[in-house]
């Protein structure tokens, strides 16, 4: 059986990257999986019992083989034949039986294994910082959450349960045939190198097939992904580039093809030389076991001697040839979990305090004091950031792109912790409120809106399990959703697809607006809400958002004049420092950054939407 893993090497032998990244062996590291398996170990025991009697049990039927030849068939006792044969049938079916039964408890212990990793891993990964998921490869997250975890059934099923199996089939077949033959067993045990030396070669050969075979397997995925899926297929069809395309598929496919045909070609071969070399072990036998009897050098020796030894020698081969491979299925099974563990051992700096506070935070002031954050800690982001926002109040924070704008706001929930000052909110440093008490209290309306794919009604619900019908009906009212929802087949129970595909950007907008206007949080933060909206949708809610900010702290990330000209006060970013502040009066008389933003886009907007 094959090591678990992805992209591993045929088995006998580690590809070069796995040598290269062979993980270090270390107590640590294996009374750790030890730990995963510790819960079970009455039901290893149990496998392990079932592993040892299904071994013992595997050689009665070979046993009984020599019996019937030499005491029925060469006795000529046809009564002791049928008790032979149905003690034959009989220790099959038991063992038959066992393995199953072991396959059973085998499959029941890595299922649970699973289940208890995949928690674990949700769980941490749940509250891993904001910043792991933008720096992680979203694919990545998924493989060590499925492929790496659900590989760990192929340990516990495949390799351990095949290294034990193997070790207890091969001393107790060895056994009985040094008791029945010690010569014959030499001669059998002589042939296992002729079956090892081609595998190791053949192996290497249909390895490499098939890393080429997977190479050209994920260039043709890669053409299908990128011209069959919806915004492909359209780039396609509006630049006519359909023949063009069939063309590189077919030549992509064509190489594919010619890949699997050599590779199962070579198998097919190596089949054939396996075959042979497996049956030159009986021959030699038969060839010795003849020998011996007809030069009547061993009067022990009988004929049904030589065949249990046939049939026990053909029995020895296969785990022989897997115990060689010991060292790369440990090699390969302890490489996985190292895999799994990195990501356990993720530190996350963004942890809720031991009885963390949970002040009022109604009309709470909004302080930040001296704050410096950073991304790259060569290249610092903010730099002294220092501003309040009276409680009740609404800013605006303007900037040119890039400026830091969103990296200001997202410090409030602790999306990312500052590296210097503090932000506090109602006096206390949000790094010692309780985590989830503190974002239960804001709410955000990020410029890309994010949907799951559900209904309207779950997408809402997200917010308030337990709201009522008429508090989302006033949230839809507030964010002018009704009649959007009123027109809707399906009403609330509408599927809004994977990221809200099936709705437009405004729609989208519209309906994380009516979320956050449902969650009533005490603080709020509006990061270009609006964006997605044209000039009359946005108009038609713009009220709302007022009514739904009286009373609220409230910052808001804006590049519409309208949104800005209702702020208190207006914040200028540039170069990650407060560089202006002020009413939007006060910022053009002063002929600074706010000037030029004003010079250069808002004013242009604002033009534009006095034109429709």
């Amino acid at each position: 059986m094959p090591g678990p893993g992805r992209g591993l090497g045929p088995r006998g032998f580690l590809t070069e990257e796995e040598k290269k990244n062979m993980p270090k062996v270390s107590g640590a590291l294996l009374g750790r999986i030890l730990g995963y398996l510790k819960p079970y170990w009455l039901q290893f025991l149990l496998v392990f019992v079932t592993i040892l009697l299904s071994a013992v049990v595997g050689l009665l039927p070979s046993i009984i083989t020599g019996r019937i030849v030499d005491e029925a068939l060469v006795g000529k006792n046809m009564r002791l034949l049928v008790q032979l044969l149905v003690m034959a049938f009989v220790t099959l079916t038991a063992s038959q039986v066992i393995s199953v039964l072991e396959s059973y408890i085998n499959a029941w212990i890595s299922q649970r294994i699973i289940f208890d990793m995949k928690n674990q891993m949700y769980d941490h990964l749940q509250h891993m910082p904001h910043a792991f998921f933008t720096s992680e490869k979203q694919g990545d997250i998924i493989t060590r959450m499925n492929t790496d975890i659900s590989g760990v059934s192929s340990v516990i099923s495949g390799t351990l349960s095949s290294i034990v199996s193997n070790i207890a089939t091969v001393v107790t077949t060895l056994v009985a045939l040094f008791t029945m033959s010690w010569k014959l067993a030499i001669v059998g045990i002589v042939v296992i190198p002729l079956l090892i030396l081609p595998t190791k070669s053949v192996g290497k050969r249909r390895y490499q097939l098939l890393t080429d075979s997977q190479a050209k397997n994920d260039e043709m995925n890669q053409l299908i992904n990128e011209t069959l899926s919806v915004s492909g297929s359209l780039l396609v069809k509006l630049f006519t580039r359909e023949k063009r395309e069939y063309e590189r598929f077919v030549g992509v496919n064509e190489e594919v093809t010619q890949l699997a045909l050599k590779e199962q070609n070579s198998g097919r071969w190596f089949r054939v030389v396996m075959g042979m070399f497996t049956q030159l072990g009986p021959l030699l036998i038969y060839f010795a076991g003849g020998y011996l009897i007809i030069s009547h050098a061993d009067s022990a020796l009988t004929v049904g001697t030589i065949t249990a030894t046939v049939s026990l020698i053909n029995r020895l081969y296969r785990p022989v040839e897997s115990l060689l491979n010991i060292h790369v299925d440990f090699t390969r099974s302890l490489a996985l979990f190292t895999r799994i563990f990195e990501y356990f051992d993720m530190p996350n700096p963004i942890q809720s305090p031991e009885n963390g506070a949970t002040p009022d935070v109604t009309d709470a002031d909004i302080v930040y004091e001296h704050v410096r954050f950073s991304y790259d800690p060569e290249k610092e982001l903010l730099r002294d950031i220092d501003f309040t926002v009276p409680g009740g109040k609404m800013y605006a924070i303007v900037g040119p792109s890039g400026s830091g704008k969103s990296t200001v706001v997202n410090l409030i929930p602790r999306l990312y912790d500052v590296l210097g000052g503090r932000v506090t909110v109602a006096g206390v440093d949000v790094r010692d409120f309780d985590l989830s008490y503190l974002r239960s209290q804001i709410g955000v309306v990020t410029q890309d809106s994010y949907l799951f794919n559900g209904t309207i009604r779950d997408n809402l619900l997200y917010a308030k399990e337990d709201a009522t019908q008429e508090e989302i009906d006033a949230a839809c009212y507030i964010a002018n959703l009704s009649d959007f929802i009123a027109n809707q087949p399906e009403g609330y129970e509408t599927v809004v697809g994977n990221r809200g595909l099936k709705l437009s950007g405004g729609e989208k907008q519209r309906l994380s607006i009516a979320r956050v206007i449902l969650k009533d949080p005490k603080i709020l933060i509006l990061d270009e809400a609006t964006s997605a909206l044209d000039s009359i949708t946005e108009n038609a809610i713009q009220e709302a958002l007022e009514a739904l900010m009286e009373g609220r702290t409230s910052i808001v990330i804006a590049h519409r004049l309208s949104t800005i000209l209702k702020a208190d006060r207006i914040l200028v970013v540039k170069d990650g420092v407060i560089a202006e502040s002020g009413t939007h009066e006060e910022l053009l008389d002063a002929g600074g950054v706010y000037r030029e933003l004003y010079e250069t886009q808002f004013r242009k907007i604002l033009e534009m939407e006095g034109d429709k």
